[in-house]
């Protein structure tokens, strides 16, 4: 392998890292992405930044924590000064493009105050988060009555369905996310009910095979070295797949719910919030996780098979040979674990996520097919491509480590000693439910091997996982914080000197006739004060006129 040759980033929305038999779900057998595993790097603790998607894809796109970026929230832009995945590559010479879902907002305000127009090729960029763009596809093009959740959703894939013949306006919604009955009636994927019904679509013609076409498409055509970051927006809700999918798993395929009556009896309070929303009372039920889990299953068995075509395809045209292949996901889904659904909360459900990298150069060899136990983060992903395009690391503005020394047996951990997630809730309706000002609508999470702690603001006392919060435990609770601090405390918001220019910039300003504290010219050194030195000069009152 050429070294920074191509990179395929390959990244699912809400699917769960012990949803992959790799991972060692029971029945769910993924032998696609088991491949990849035995075939690359597992990682065994990978975490996100959030555990939303919009602000935790501007992570991994960044390459920086929430805090830095500030993109806290789905929907909340992106700001327009943020160096991203692409900028990063783009200044090693490598191509970055998209394939599929980002979740990111244009900073269209910050763009009007430069004066960057959407449609010139910098104003595109930073629109669409630093990727050029092969197809955005975010999905997600439900319609309210205040109009639709995402205008620009599933575009090219709704005319896609109507060209193949689904008659629609919205066949997105009515035809890839929906069932039907006998009567024709649309049975809408929205209510978990309809989970059990097959999406009245065939098969080759839904989300996930549409997209892996498109990877394909491009893979063909782009001549490298690119980034290629394929993003697919299943096995998110609404929860429905095709057949032959629909019928493959069944409530004897759902594993064991984990919880516990004491977990809930006794839960923190911003944690009961979470436990008592909507979604977190509908999935505390054992009927809907019987609905639910399968039709999620397979989403996932379908997206497996959807990655052996993609790999078989690669095999064949030599794009195995020199492309590094990521897989990961943006976060994970509760399935009614911890009494919630959804993802918004800090147990490992959600914030720990799969990571599979398949590196093919000869300097991978040894790592084969093993387990990491290291400490990685969402963030990590960014340096490592622009260690794998040869490039050089912005330390001052990445926050992230390469994972390369891992990949290539030359280290088994990353310099950290805990992992970082952090949520702000101010936008959501839990920040009603506690009556908590936008200030103190936010919590963060800081773990190592052993312990987690979540420190929520609004005076509400620390929790350590699981839910200690004895005596015994006071010690553990200040190393934790110990942690957290030093991660607040950190230098991030300086990203326009690097840390060599700094160093630089200790004695520079010498060599620039600066000379601060010095008594007599002979303590300073002569290099320094030479354009001091020999200087002659008449009194002002010979030259200027007098009155």
């Amino acid at each position: 392998m050429a070294k920074g040759k191509n990179i395929l980033f390959i990244m699912f929305d809400q699917l769960r890292w012990d949803y992959l038999s790799c991972y060692g779900h029971p029945h769910l057998h993924a032998p696609n992405i088991d491949r990849l595993a035995a075939d690359g790097v597992r990682f065994d603790r990978a975490y996100i930044q959030s555990p939303i998607c919009g602000s935790s894809r501007m992570s991994t796109y960044t390459g920086r924590y929430v805090h830095s970026h500030g993109a806290s929230w789905n929907g909340i832009p992106l700001k327009v000064g943020e160096i991203t995945m692409g900028d990063h590559l783009r200044n090693a010479s490598m191509d970055c493009w998209l394939v599929g879902e980002t979740h990111m907002r244009a900073d269209a305000e910050g763009m009007e105050r430069l004066g960057l127009e959407p449609d010139s090729l910098i104003g595109a960029r930073v629109a669409e988060c630093g990727f050029d763009v092969y197809e955005r596809d975010d999905g997600m093009l439900p319609e309210g009555p205040d109009g639709f959740y995402d205008p620009d959703g599933a575009q090219e894939y709704n005319k896609h369905l109507a060209a193949k013949g689904y008659e629609s306006d919205n066949p997105w919604h009515d035809f890839a996310n929906s069932g039907l009955d006998e009567d024709g009636n649309v049975l809408f994927g929205w209510f978990l009910k309809n989970s059990t019904e097959a999406a009245n679509i065939a098969e080759k013609d839904s989300e996930t095979p549409y997209l892996t076409g498109r990877g394909i498409e491009f893979m063909d055509t782009h001549d490298g070295p690119w980034c290629c970051h394929l993003s697919f927006i299943k096995p998110h809700w609404p929860y429905i797949v095709p057949e032959p999918y629909a019928s493959i798993y069944g409530p004897e395929h759902v594993l064991p719910v984990v919880r516990s009556d004491t977990e809930r009896q006794n839960a923190h309070p911003v944690l009961k919030a979470f436990m008592n929303t909507k979604v977190g009372q509908t999935f505390s039920r054992q009927d809907v996780r019987d609905a639910v889990i399968p039709a999620y299953m397979g989403l996932i068995k379908q997206a497996d098979d959807q990655m052996g075509r993609l790999f078989d395809w690669m095999g064949k045209t030599g794009r195995m040979e020199d492309t590094m292949i990521v897989l990961t996901s943006d976060h994970g889904d509760f399935l009614g674990d911890h009494w919630m659904g959804e993802k918004t909360f800090f147990q490992d459900a959600s914030t720990k996520v799969p990571l599979i990298i398949y590196d093919a150069s000869p300097e991978a060899d040894g790592t084969r097919g093993t387990v990491s136990d290291a400490l990685v983060e969402s963030i990590d992903l960014a340096p490592t491509f622009v260690d794998v395009a040869g490039g050089e690391i912005a330390g001052h503005i990445l926050e992230g480590h390469s994972l390369l020394p891992i990949l290539h047996g030359q280290l088994n951990e990353t310099p950290r000693h805990a992992v970082i997630c952090e949520y702000d809730y101010s936008a959501s309706p839990i920040a009603d439910m506690l009556n908590a000002s936008v200030r103190d609508a936010v919590m963060f999470m800081a773990a190592n091997k052993r312990w987690k702690l979540i420190h929520c603001e609004g005076g509400h006392r620390s929790i350590l996982f699981d839910l200690g919060n004895s005596a015994d435990h006071a010690g553990i609770v200040a190393t934790m914080y110990d942690h957290l601090f030093v991660w607040t405390r950190r230098q991030s918001q300086r990203t326009t000197r690097s840390e060599q220019q700094l160093i630089e910039m200790r004695s520079k300003s010498r060599g620039r006739g600066i000379v601060v504290g010095v008594y007599d010219e002979n303590d300073a050194p002569l290099d320094l004060t030479v354009k001091y030195r020999g200087r002659t000069a008449r009194p002002y009152t010979d030259l200027i006129n007098k009155d």
